[in-house]
């Protein structure tokens, strides 16, 4: 049997994000789902080291690199659009949802039930996933501190937002990251070496 999957998970690359702001430097969903990835794979570490939470670092990670993946059918929809009332932010999550059925429903039978988890959650993983949202919005607080750092001012209110939205989420692991390691994305190269 021939499938697809593979090949449309390659076109993440494809799928541009922040289509709606000026960008010094484009970033696509590919880009996005790694860094989510690399932060969520951090943040279950800093859970089950500092904090003794059973947290699987593992999952966490591969639930990051898939996050993002419906959207090579959905695109990407910009935030105020997304979250502009619960009506919207529902039937996004519905598309999102079909969009995600569909991709995984180009895998044969034997290999479906492997990827199930890392696409929608399961009893018991929602902690998982709670991470892998602070690791998104971490990924774009960083976004936009790159995009302050070259000058561009598009992206300070959305900077702002963030950086309260990842403190609401009352998470320690996520208020460890932003201590120990945010302050060094506002650094130069040469700062960092």
């Amino acid at each position: 049997m021939e499938s697809n999957f593979y090949a449309m998970l390659s076109r993440m690359k494809l799928i541009q994000r922040w289509s709606l702001m000026r960008n010094s430097q484009t970033e696509n969903i590919s880009e996005h789902s790694l860094e989510v990835s690399i932060l969520a794979h951090a943040l279950a570490i800093i859970s089950r080291e500092r904090l003794g939470k059973q947290t699987n670092a593992e999952k966490v990670a591969l639930i990051g690199i898939y996050h993002d993946a419906p959207e090579i059918i959905t695109g990407d929809m910009p935030t105020p659009i997304k979250y502009f009332n619960e009506e919207i932010k529902d039937a996004f999550k519905n598309v999102e949802m079909v969009a995600a059925q569909r991709l995984l429903g180009m895998l044969p039978d034997d290999l479906r039930n492997h990827y199930e988890e890392y696409f929608f959650p399961r009893e018991g993983d929602r902690y998982e996933w709670k991470l892998v949202k602070a690791a998104d919005k971490l990924s774009a607080l960083i976004k936009c501190i790159d995009e302050r750092k070259t000058g561009n001012t598009e992206f300070l209110s959305a900077e702002k937002s963030l950086v309260q939205i990842l403190k609401d989420m009352e998470l320690e692991e996520v208020n460890i990251f932003m201590e120990e390691f945010l302050p060094a994305y506002y650094k130069t190269l040469d700062e960092l070496n």
